[in-house]
Formats: C-alpha cells, sequence, structure tokens
C-alpha cells in the first residue's frame, strides 16, 4: 500500500504559526510561560492553514483569568456562514492558577507588560500561545539592539568572505 500523501499548506505538529518578531524590539522578555488557548473549530482549521496575526494583539487580565484580545484568526473559507467565528474575539488562555498569580503580581507591582510572542502547535498538535512578561525598551536601548544587529550581519558578510 502507498504511503499517503501530506496536504499541502497545512501546518502540523512543531510550526510556528504567527510570530511577534516587533515584541523583541519593542521590549526587554524576561519570563515565558506557555499557555493554552480557547478555540472554537473554525479557528482551530484557520490556525491549520496559518491565517493568523498576533501583530497588534496584546494579553490582559479579565474576571481573574488572563485572555488574548485583539489576535486576528481569519474565517475558515470552507465553513458555512452559521459556524464562523469573529476573527478578533477575545480568547481566554488557559494557564495554571500559580502563573496567573505570579503574571497578574508582576504587572500590578513592577508595571510589567504581557506580550504574545507567538502562536504555534505542539507535539501532541495543541495550539500554544508563548507570552512573556516584558519591559519596555527606551530608545537608546533599542538603538543599541540594532547596531548588534547590525555588526552581527556584517561580520556574518566578513567571515563568508573569507572563507
Amino acid at each position: 500500500m502507498a504511503p499517503k500523501k501530506k496536504k499541502s499548506g497545512m501546518i502540523s505538529t512543531d510550526q510556528t504559526i504567527a510570530d511577534n518578531r516587533k515584541a523583541r524590539f519593542d521590549y526587554e522578555l524576561q519570563d515565558t510561560f506557555e499557555a493554552g488557548i480557547m478555540l472554537k473549530g473554525t479557528e482551530v482549521k484557520s490556525l491549520r492553514l496559518g491565517q493568523c496575526s498576533i501583530k497588534e494583539s496584546y494579553v490582559g487580565p479579565k474576571d481573574g483569568d488572563i485572555w488574548l484580545f485583539n489576535a486576528n484568526i481569519s474565517e475558515y473559507q470552507q465553513a458555512g456562514s452559521h459556524l464562523q467565528h469573529e476573527p478578533t474575539r477575545p480568547r481566554k488562555l488557559l494557564l495554571h492558577k500559580r502563573e496567573i498569580n505570579k503574571i497578574l503580581g508582576a504587572v500590578a507591582r513592577e508595571g510589567m507588560t504581557v506580550v504574545a510572542n507567538k502562536i504555534y502547535f505542539d507535539k501532541r498538535g495543541k495550539a500554544k500561545l508563548e507570552i512573556a512578561l516584558a519591559k519596555g525598551k527606551k530608545m537608546h536601548d533599542k538603538r543599541e539592539t540594532e547596531k548588534k544587529r547590525d555588526w552581527a550581519k556584517q561580520k556574518h558578510r566578513i567571515l563568508k568572505q573569507n572563507n
């Protein structure tokens, strides 16, 4: 029997769906947490197709839990109109109570921000969101990060030319 062909365009396990690269530039990331996301069926299908953006999203408290706000998961086109979800609806994050208390305490005491880093599928095929406690960078810190990145690129080019 011939092996089954893998569906093209679908994201499988251990793959990143959406990445928030701007967060690493604007914030100094400290503690990271892996959180599950409460999703509807059509949202999971859209994520499998890679139709997601977390660039404008933010994470915050609501009713004693942690929620993801303004993350855009596009509608699943193959589903009927009565099955569709709202693309930017708030989504509850699934964390242990100890982690929730740690996050809420850091935000309240130290003035930290909770940032969504990336959405991915874990080894078991579950959609996960990586969030981080972060402090905002000042303008001079951002310039320093940019200088380090440019120097790393130049160093790589020089080494490549010499070899």
